[in-house]
C-alpha cells in the first residue's frame, strides 16, 4: 500500500510543477503579446502597405 501512496504523490508533485511552468510560460508570452502589439500602435504612422 505504502508503494501506491508515494506513487500517488509523485505524480500529484508532478502535475503541480507542470503547471506552475504551464502558467509561467502563458504569462511570459501574453506579457510579450502586449508589449509588441504597443510598440506597433505606437509606430502605427510609420507603417505603409
Amino acid at each position: 500500500m505504502e508503494k501506491v501512496y508515494k506513487t500517488m504523490r509523485n505524480a500529484g508533485v508532478c502535475n503541480i510543477v507542470v503547471g506552475v511552468i504551464i502558467l509561467v510560460a502563458g504569462v511570459a508570452a501574453g506579457t510579450m503579446s502586449i508589449i509588441s502589439g504597443a510598440m506597433l500602435l505606437k509606430r502605427k504612422s510609420k507603417i505603409t502597405f
